[in-house]
C-alpha cells in the first residue's frame, strides 16, 4: 500500500516536493487556496505561475478541498509562506489525522510573536504532537529540485523518529537528506540567511563586486550564529546546510527571490516596487523586521539586519548603509562570535 502524503501549498517548493515524492511512488495530493492555480495545474501539467519547465506527473491532482486532500495522509507537507503557516495549520489540523508527520518547509519567523513556527506549531497543535514535526531546510532550490538535479537538505525533528522517518520519505539518488535535532538552529538558519541575501542583492545593485558580496555573507553568518547561540541553538547548525550552505545558494543565485529584490532595491527601486518585480513572495522582508525586534530584545548586535531594516523601512539610503558598516568601530574578527 502506498503511503499518503498530502502537500499544503501550490508554490514552487510544494510543486517540487511533490513531484519528487510521487517519483518515490508515494501516493500525492496537493492543496491549493486558489482554485484557478489548481485548474490550470490539473489541466496543463505544469506550475507556469510558479516552477515553470516542469513536467508534472500524471497522477498529481491539486484540490481545493483541504478535507480531500488530508484525508487519512501519514504524512502532511507544509509548504506555505511562513506568514500563513499558522493559518493554514489551523485550517488543517480537525481534518489530518492526530498521528501524521508534519514536514515543515517553509523558512521564516512569525512577525508578530516573534515565534519560530516550530513553536507555532506546538501553539496550535499542542504539546502532545511535538513529536511529530520536521523542519526541511538546507541549500534547495525548487528550479533545480523540480528538475532532479543533485541537493542536500537537512530534517530537523523534536524526535529523532521523527526525523529518520522524514528522511526515508524524502531520500532519492539526487536528494540527500541528513538529520538533526537542533530544530532551533536549522528553523534560524533558513529564516535569517534570507535577510543577508537582500543584502548581497543590494550591494550588487549598487555595482559592488564579490568582495563586498564575499564580507556580507561572512559576517551575515556571524550575526546570524550571535543570535541563535543567544536563542539556545547549537553553533555548529550554522557551519552546516541550513546555516552557511543555505547562506551560499541565497546569496548567489539568481533562483533567489530575496537577492532579486535587493538588486532591484540597490539600483533605485522601492520596496514596494522590488516586491512588484519580483511577483512572489519575498521572505526576508518580513523576516528583517522580526529578526530586527529579535536582536533589540535580547541586546545582540546585528549590524547588517539593523542597515537592512532601515533601507527597507525606514528609507535610508543603500549606498548610506554601506558607509555605515564600514566605519564602525574597529574590533576583533571573532569578537562576540563564539
Amino acid at each position: 500500500m502506498k503511503k499518503k502524503v498530502a502537500v499544503l501549498g501550490a508554490g514552487s517548493w510544494a510543486t517540487a516536493l511533490a513531484v519528487l515524492l510521487i517519483n518515490k511512488g508515494l501516493q500525492v495530493a496537493m492543496w491549493s487556496r486558489r482554485r484557478e492555480l489548481a485548474n490550470r495545474i490539473n489541466n496543463q501539467r505544469e506550475n507556469f505561475r510558479y516552477l515553470p519547465g516542469v513536467t508534472l506527473p500524471e497522477n498529481l491532482k491539486v484540490a481545493v478541498d483541504m478535507e480531500e486532500v488530508l484525508s487519512l495522509a501519514e504524512i502532511v507537507v507544509f509548504s506555505v509562506p511562513s506568514h500563513a503557516f499558522r493559518d493554514v495549520l489551523r485550517q488543517a489540523l480537525p481534518q489530518m489525522p492526530g498521528q501524521a508527520l508534519i514536514v515543515n518547509g517553509a523558512k521564516g519567523l512569525e512577525e508578530d510573536t516573534l515565534l519560530r513556527l516550530s513553536e507555532v506549531f506546538i501553539e496550535e497543535a499542542g504539546a502532545q504532537r511535538a513529536a511529530h514535526y520536521v523542519v526541511l531546510s538546507g541549500p534547495s532550490h525548487a528550479e533545480e529540485v523540480g528538475r532532479g538535479l543533485p541537493t542536500a537538505v537537512v530534517c530537523a525533528g523534536l524526535s529523532l523518529d521523527a526525523g529518520g522517518v522524514a528522511q526515508d520519505l524524502l531520500m532519492t539518488e539526487n536528494f540527500r537528506v541528513y538529520t538533526g535535532s537542533d530544530v532551533k538552529g536549522v528553523e534560524l538558519g533558513g529564516a535569517l540567511k534570507n535577510i543577508i541575501a537582500l543584502g548581497t542583492g543590494i550591494a550588487e545593485g549598487l555595482g559592488f563586486g564579490d568582495n563586498t558580496k564575499a564580507a556580507l555573507m561572512t559576517r551575515g553568518l556571524a550575526e546570524i550564529s550571535r543570535l541563535g547561540r543567544v536563542l539556545g541553538a547549537h553553533p555548529l547548525t550554522f557551519s552546516g546546510l541550513a546555516g552557511v550552505g543555505d547562506l551560499i545558494v541565497t546569496c548567489a543565485s539568481m533562483h533567489s527571490r530575496n537577492r532579486r529584490a535587493g538588486i532591484e532595491i540597490g539600483k533605485g527601486k522601492s520596496l514596494k516596487e522590488a516586491l512588484a518585480i519580483v511577483d512572489m513572495v519575498v521572505e526576508g522582508v518580513r523576516t528583517t523586521r522580526a529578526a530586527y525586534r529579535l536582536a533589540a530584545l535580547h541586546k545582540v548586535e546585528m549590524p547588517i539586519t539593523e542597515q537592512i531594516y532601515r533601507v527597507l523601512f525606514e528609507d535610508l539610503s543603500p549606498r548610506i548603509a554601506v558607509v555605515n558598516l564600514m566605519t564602525r568601530d574597529r574590533r576583533s574578527e571573532l569578537e562576540n562570535l563564539c
